[in-house]
């Protein structure tokens, strides 16, 4: 969820069921509350607010661990209201502050008063979401002025295109929710700005296969900016290096032209500042899953896998179709036809991160134990995304 300046407002936790039944019940509300109880759902969130479902059986049980995690809310369904016991818990919750948000968008959007039921749930709440896309301009703009005159905060929610978004834009809202983040923007004539067109240069740059330690050295050594933040990365704790690397060239010895190469890329689309952070990260986030499922190919594949997962947002990024930005580009055909035609070896992975972006677990290549893979390589993926881009968010002085 982001705010109207595109700043991360909060983050909404989906988990995963695995079967049906009691004991499915059971072990989720258990890796829920450990994940709540060890620490491991804060650290994924950065300690930035979170919404999140949970099990009736956690809900009457185990709620007051939420007391110790102020951030941390529940989101809260429309029946609640009929179920007493909850409803008596979620004023208990409401009492200690924790952030209740009231989850709108199975209301019916031709109800004349879609509100009126649900006044025991809307006092509790602080946040209320309704969904964006089902309803007319009329009936949006309606319901979030009521909430919002309320003293409420309303969110958005299943905002998965621009023109909805453009919807929203026009309204109170304190958050908008859904896909149109890493979704491209329809451009007649797509233009590139001259920093955008810099970064590009540097790209392409870097896709030379010729280019050697010296060579990259070379290539950024007028960019202090860029090899300040680079160099202080590479020599971060998170690495744990034997020796301190000073310069470009001793780094792209120590860890090998390739993922040096990677790194640089990384480093200058994480220091673009026009675009959503949250993009940004999206697109690290990506290119280290990749990295990772393609553990098993050969090493020259995995490198190639790392830049198909970070350039799958470049179109995004820079606002202009993907065909478009590639022609500036000398890239691998391989990573090519993975972004433009979906097709080749990358493209099964990028897939598959698509599917868990989105929390469509229920493909058919999602098993379980695809499922604790991709859970692996997101955890991972996160951690070396927050150690880079707080790198590349450093200003030097």
């Amino acid at each position: 969820m982001l705010d109207r300046e595109e700043e991360l407002f909060a983050y909404e936790l989906v988990f995963y069921r695995q079967g049906a039944g009691t004991d499915a019940d059971t072990t989720l509300a258990g890796s829920i509350l450990s994940g709540i109880t060890d620490g491991a759902i804060t650290r994924l969130v950065r300690g930035n607010r979170a919404f999140m479902r949970l099990p009736r059986q956690l809900l009457l049980e185990q709620t007051d661990i939420l007391a110790h995690v102020p951030r941390l809310g529940v989101i809260v369904h429309p029946i609640h209201v009929r179920d007493a016991a909850v409803l008596q818990r979620l004023q208990q919750l409401a009492l200690r502050n924790c952030p209740l948000l009231l989850d709108l968008g199975d209301a019916d959007p031709d109800a004349s008063d879609s509100f009126g039921a649900l006044e025991p749930l809307l006092r509790l709440a602080r946040y209320v979401r309704i969904d964006a896309k089902a309803l007319d301009d009329e009936t949006l703009a309606e319901r979030c002025k009521r909430l919002y005159e309320r003293g409420l905060s309303v969110i958005a929610g299943n905002v998965d295109d621009h023109i909805t978004y453009g919807r929203c834009k026009s309204l109170p809202f304190q958050a908008i929710q859904g896909r149109y983040l890493l979704v491209p923007q329809q451009i007649e004539v797509p233009v590139l700005t001259p920093n955008r067109l810099s970064l590009l240069r540097l790209m392409g740059a870097l896709q030379e296969s010729s280019a050697g330690p010296v060579e990259l050295g070379e290539i950024i050594r007028d960019d202090a900016v860029l090899s300040y933040k680079l160099l202080g990365c590479v020599n971060s704790a998170y690495f744990s290096l034997p020796r301190q690397l000073k310069s470009i060239q001793q780094a792209a010895i120590f860890f090998g032209v390739a993922r040096m190469r990677n790194w640089i890329h990384t480093m200058s689309l994480s220091s673009m500042d026009d675009r959503p952070p949250e993009l940004l990260r999206t697109a690290l986030i990506r290119a280290h899953m990749c990295e990772k499922l393609a553990h098993g190919m050969p090493a020259e594949q995995q490198e190639m896998a790392f830049m198909a997962g970070l350039l799958s947002l470049l179109d995004t990024l820079l606002c202009a179709p993907m065909e478009f930005v590639l022609s500036h580009l000398p890239l691998a055909p391989e990573i090519r036809d993975a972004l433009v035609e979906d097709r080749g070896p990358f493209a099964p992975l990028l897939s598959q991160i698509y599917a868990w972006e989105a929390g469509e677990l229920q493909a058919a290549q999602m098993q379980p134990q695809n499922i604790r893979k991709m859970a692996g390589a997101y955890y991972a993926a996160t951690q070396w995304a927050d150690q880079v881009y707080s790198f590349a968010e450093q200003r030097t002085s």
